[in-house]
């Protein structure tokens, strides 16, 4: 089997999209499928990166900064098809990169599948674009009517889709790597690498921008540190357009890491007592799973992928969106209920425990097999 896929985002980028992508095609290559990435150059990189073409690209800096518009090149592409020659194209991402494989795949008679990543509707009431809703929607039913299959990344996004008219809709749910992200880092190690003496620490985990409900978090912020200012000391892993505003806000109580990888972040989930996510618009939450995995509980928002990530009152606490008194109550119930705390951190590490990455690759990769023979068979009969 050989797959080509097709997205407007990919690693270094730091997004869920991206980092899906990466441990997938290291699944492949551990299962030895051949695969191939057309995906934006990113000014970061300065090396090649095998399986990988990279496309010329520049910012989206209205809304999206760290991400790229890319400028497919139509007779590289081309000729890097032919050569390649795959049974099937995955198209990540509905715009630039995934219409030029959703073309190939046509013109070439290449069986073609796609995922659905992200709430594209939920980002425009946070950009102020809601005229855009319609026409959005009209666009991306057309994109996905031309795939064999869609997959997509919770029961709640496929319930929104189905209620759309879309079809062909698949489960391709997250695991997690449970060897990296577990319980057992050093506390007292990490609490000195970030002068944190407080006796406890909340983190938030994420991009620092509009659509992940960054309003309602700078609240929370404010309001625990004023009213327990020598308990509680805040975490922020990540970065965005927030980032500056956030910062010249809050100078005490809080520590701004930027985006962590690997190890580091791991161990900032594993040190938090809890972690604060109030976004509405995952279509998942990776962050949310990795949490578990740490055995930290998460309060996020009753909305999207949350909501099938997080058991309420058994991994976690559910809040309905921008519900500030509600955040604030689960945090306070918590922060004073060491046994319960506890216990939601056990439940959330055996749950993630049972959420195996190679599983769910497996599994996709059955559905790639079930388009490719369907194909097969169309053409003989």
């Amino acid at each position: 089997m050989k797959i080509a896929i097709f997205t407007d985002t990919f690693t270094p980028q730091v997004n869920g999209v991206a980092k899906t992508l990466d441990r997938f095609t290291q699944y492949l290559q551990k299962q030895n499928i051949a695969y191939s990435v057309f995906a934006p150059h990113h000014t970061t990189e300065d090396h090649f990166v095998t399986n990988v073409n990279k496309m010329k690209s520049i910012p989206l800096k209205l809304l999206y900064p760290e991400c790229r518009l890319a400028f497919p090149n139509p007779r590289f592409i081309k000729k890097e098809l032919f050569q390649f020659q795959p049974d099937l194209i995955h198209v990540a991402t509905p715009f630039n990169m995934g219409l030029c494989g959703m073309y190939y795949a046509k013109k070439l008679n290449i069986p073609l599948v796609g995922s659905y990543h992200t709430d594209f509707d939920a980002y425009l009431q946070y950009y102020k674009i809601e005229f855009f809703s319609k026409m959005l929607w009209n666009y991306l039913k057309w994109f996905h009517s031309a795939l064999q299959k869609t997959f997509v990344p919770s029961l709640e996004t496929m319930q929104q889709l189905q209620k759309k008219g879309f079809q062909d809709l698949y489960l391709w749910g997250r695991g997690v790597d449970c060897n990296l992200f577990h319980p057992h880092y050093d506390q007292d190690a990490f609490r000195k690498k970030y002068s944190i003496t407080s006796p406890y620490i909340l983190s938030y985990v994420g991009r620092l921008a509009p659509e992940k409900d960054i309003e309602t978090l700078l609240v929370l912020i404010k309001q625990t540190t004023k009213k327990r200012q020598n308990d509680i000391h805040w975490l922020i892993v990540g970065d965005g357009p927030f980032a500056g505003e956030i910062k010249e806000i809050m100078t005490e109580n809080i520590t701004f890491t930027g985006y962590l990888q690997g190890d580091e972040l791991a161990e900032a989930y594993a040190c938090s007592n809890i972690m604060v996510f109030p976004s509405p618009t995952e279509t998942f939450g990776n962050v949310v799973l990795e949490s578990l995995a740490c055995g930290t509980p998460v309060i996020g928002a009753n909305a999207g992928g949350v909501k099938n990530i997080i058991t309420n009152g058994a991994t976690g606490l559910l809040c309905e969106p921008k519900q500030i008194d509600s955040f604030l109550s689960c945090i306070y119930t918590l922060l004073d209920h060491p046994i319960k705390r506890e216990y939601m951190g056990q439940q959330g590490r055996n749950y993630a425990l049972t959420q195996s990455w190679d599983e769910i690759f497996n599994d996709l990769v059955m559905h790639y097999e079930d388009v490719i023979q369907n194909r097969k068979a169309e053409m003989l009969a």
